[in-house]
């Protein structure tokens, strides 16, 4: 993803993978809307939507085997233009991704090759490389992202430790790809099975792969449990051998860490090499996604704006303290879902009983995803900063798709014209010296030139998002975060005046204000 970010960005990008074969097993299984978001943005999203599915009702199961509970999916029109929760598979969707890296002119795919040494060298970063027929060489770069994993080398070699959050515990991962005519052997739904005794995760992926995951005892040996004689005996109550081929059985002991620091001078950090998490809401391969959204943008506006060393700083910032709530929450939710103990476990399932009188209740997933609460905003300007802006499917001069197709990206600037009516001249044009693309929610006369774009929707999802914050304008970066929202021209133009001085892009003050009614 970080290849293709700096590939439509137009930056020279090596993009260094010691295996050549994308590995056919998949391992992660789920993304969400603000993911999708990103593969749409690059282009990619056409050639994915075949190996993904959304990801709608889950059930949760108590003590006796009851249901507890239904958890769904709200319905559309959708916040971002997809469905919030989504599976995939993940070897096709990564060729996709892999393959599409490739085809940026100012990208290069080095398969094959490893790093075996890193190091900070005046005002460059410095990487041995092994190519897969021995030949050595080093490379330097501007910036290096080190997305190599749990296991980080990189990581290692500058001396980068992580925090322990206190998670550890042992799981077997059992994909399944069940036989077309036996799929209603299985359950239609996904599942959580909160029996104390082995809690157990279900999960419906793309087409006939389904998945378990599966809590071992701390006596069981997870090389043994990998086997398949282990794994077609927990199974057998569902499907046989003759229902379905095994795809992939792994034991992991799955942690929760995040890295005190996610730069060492010109590295970075992101993925796996910079936090892991416990699987409970897929979010593992997001949150990668979403470090390198975020980093990747601000790298482009140092190589290209002379952004100055600061906002490259906001990465680790920002991104680690979103990790860390993040992970907080998951852990709060595994240790409902996976309790234990019997006893507390049966006091859990009658509270959640108690709480629907009596009888199993369909609620409704809601985001968890935290906003950004410092780094790159500005904090002071009311509520929404830090949070993803919307995406609703909106119409433009005769143009109809979703936000980021009618406006492109980079940074904008969406004026709810319902509130507010026009801005005056004189700001529009500081929010283009800024490199922002103006966008008016709702009817109102703009110039016909195309730098400012109307904006008119059906589904309210903007409109109803200005009103919840009670704003009439919001600052939008290149990831889709809000950096600030206002409802005054003074307060758009000081916040314009502060983000030029915090990129080192100097614009004018103004000597007069003018209003456009």
């Amino acid at each position: 993803m970080a290849a293709n970010l700096l590939g439509k960005a137009g930056i020279t990008t090596l993009c260094v993978d010691r295996t050549t074969e994308v590995y056919d097993k998949p391992r992660a299984i789920a993304l969400d809307h603000e993911i999708m978001r990103l593969f749409d943005n690059i282009g990619l999203r056409e050639d994915i939507e075949g190996h993904v599915a959304p990801f709608d009702l889950s059930e949760h199961f108590g003590v006796s085997g009851q249901l507890l509970r239904r958890v769904g999916m709200v319905g559309a029109p959708y916040p971002l233009g997809y469905t919030p929760t989504m599976v995939f598979t993940q070897p096709p969707v990564e060729k996709a991704l892999r393959t599409h890296a490739a085809q940026w002119s100012s990208v290069t795919v080095a398969l094959g090759t490893e790093v075996t040494a890193v190091s900070n060298v005046s005002d460059k970063a410095v990487v041995s490389l092994r190519e897969s027929d021995g030949t050595e060489r080093s490379v330097s770069a501007d910036y290096v992202i080190a997305c190599d994993g749990a296991s980080s080398e990189t990581r290692a070699r500058l001396g980068l430790t992580l925090e322990d959050l206190n998670f550890d515990e042992p799981w077997v991962v059992v994909d399944v790809l069940v036989n077309p005519d036996k799929l209603n052997r299985v359950p239609v739904n996904s599942s959580h099975f909160c029996n104390p005794e082995r809690p157990v995760a279900y999960i419906v992926g793309p087409q006939n792969h389904r998945r378990w995951e599966i809590m071992l005892r701390e006596d069981e040996n997870p090389r043994d449990v990998e086997k398949q004689e282990w794994v077609w005996k927990f199974l057998d109550r569902w499907i046989t051998p003759d229902d379905a081929t095994i795809w992939r059985s792994a034991a992991y002991r799955f942690h929760a860490l995040v890295a005190q620091k996610w730069q060492e001078g010109r590295f970075f950090l992101a993925g796996d090499a910079a936090h892991q998490q416990p699987p409970i809401l897929g979010q593992g391969m997001c949150q990668g996604m979403r470090d390198v959204a975020n980093l990747c943008w601000k790298i482009e506006a140092a190589l290209k704006d002379n952004a100055p060393s600061e906002l490259l700083d906001t990465y680790g910032k920002e991104r680690r303290e979103h990790v860390r709530e993040l992970i907080l929450k998951i852990k709060e939710i595994g240790a409902v879902l996976c309790e234990r103990d019997p006893e507390a476990a049966i006091c859990r399932d009658e509270r959640i009983l108690l709480e629907s009188d009596g009888l199993p209740r369909t609620i409704f997933r809601q985001s968890i995803i935290p906003p950004i609460r410092q780094g790159l905003i500005d904090s002071t300007s009311g509520a929404g900063t830090g949070e993803l802006f919307p995406q609703p499917k909106v119409m433009s001069r005769g143009r109809e798709g979703l936000l980021d197709t009618i406006c492109g990206g980079g940074w904008r600037m969406i004026v709810d014209a319902r509130r507010f009516g026009a801005l005056s001249p004189s700001i529009a044009d500081k929010a283009r010296q800024l490199g922002m693309t103006v966008l008016y929610l709702g009817s109102i006369d703009v110039p016909s030139d195309g730098e400012i774009i109307p904006l008119v929707e059906d589904s309210g999802i903007l409109g109803q998002w200005f009103d919840q914050q009670k704003t009439s304008a919001a600052i939008v970066r290149p990831d889709h975060y809000v950096y600030s929202v206002a409802t005054s021209e003074e307060s758009i133009e000081r916040h314009l005046h502060d983000l030029g001085a915090r990129l080192r892009r100097v614009i004018p003050q103004s000597v007069t204000v003018e209003r456009v009614a």
